[in-house]
């Protein structure tokens, strides 16, 4: 596992001390460094390397309010003079707080930190990837395509086929929707209509006899009306009256 790096700091003494520590690590790969802080806003908001080792005493911008000002947050290294900030530094989640000047030693524990946080973001990424529920559909004579279920929105009759909207994609598919119904857990999804299947948690309102699912409106048939209301609103009403 490689980890891409970059260095925010005003200083070129430690910057270069720093490339020359990166050099001398295996798995680190700089990728680039600035002196001043506002120049790279938009490059980590772009690039959105691993990993980062930043300044906090810079002028125009510092290190800390950098840090604030990324929607995702790469994992952070600080490396300052000042030990004064470490409490509000470590606040924002940082793996480590360098103090000037950084020993090679030093420098190593933190980055060991780093590597550990990363491999455990991957693992856990993994874990969400792969316990989201999914199935396959035959959508040609030879291709079988995934689709997550919680990707699904709406699922519509047509005759002997289907239409699965996932709202980036449609699929159509050779099944009835009694069969493709059933297949799907019945807490996650309603026949609302002799011709349409919806996800539960993709209602956005219920008007009428209808619902509303990404600005689409389905009709609710007279037949299922019962169920569809006992379903989506029996957890609102059990509520109001505890």
């Amino acid at each position: 596992m490689d980890l891409k790096c970059v260095i925010i700091d005003d200083e070129p003494l430690a910057i270069n001390v720093i490339k020359n520590y990166i050099d001398q690590t295996k798995g680190l790969i700089l990728l680039n460094s600035f002196n001043d802080a506002t120049e790279s806003v938009d490059y980590l908001r772009n690039n959105e390397p691993d990993l980062i080792f930043l300044d906090i005493n810079m002028p125009l911008l510092d290190g800390l309010n950098l840090l604030k000002s990324i929607p995702k947050k790469p994992l952070t290294i600080i490396t300052t003079a000042h030990e004064e900030f470490a409490v509000e530094s470590y606040e924002l989640e940082v793996v480590d707080y360098l103090v000037k000047p950084i020993s090679f030693h030093r420098f190593l524990m933190g980055v060991n930190k780093a590597f550990k946080m990363k491999e455990y973001q991957q693992k856990d990424d993994f874990a969400s990837h792969n316990d989201r529920a999914y199935l396959f559909i035959k959508i040609d004579k030879k291709k079988m395509q995934k689709i997550y279920l919680d990707e699904i929105l709406s699922i519509e009759s047509l005759g002997d086929y289907i239409k699965i909207n996932t709202g980036a994609d449609k699929y159509m598919i050779h099944q009835t929707l009694s069969s493709f119904t059933d297949e799907l857990p019945s807490d996650k999804f309603i026949r609302i209509h002799r011709s349409y299947t919806i996800s539960i948690e993709k209602i956005d309102a219920v008007e009428g006899n209808s619902i509303e699912i990404a600005d689409i409106r389905y009709p609710i048939g007279r037949s299922y009306l019962n169920d569809v209301r006992n379903t989506i609103f029996k957890d609102n009403e059990s509520g109001s009256s505890s």
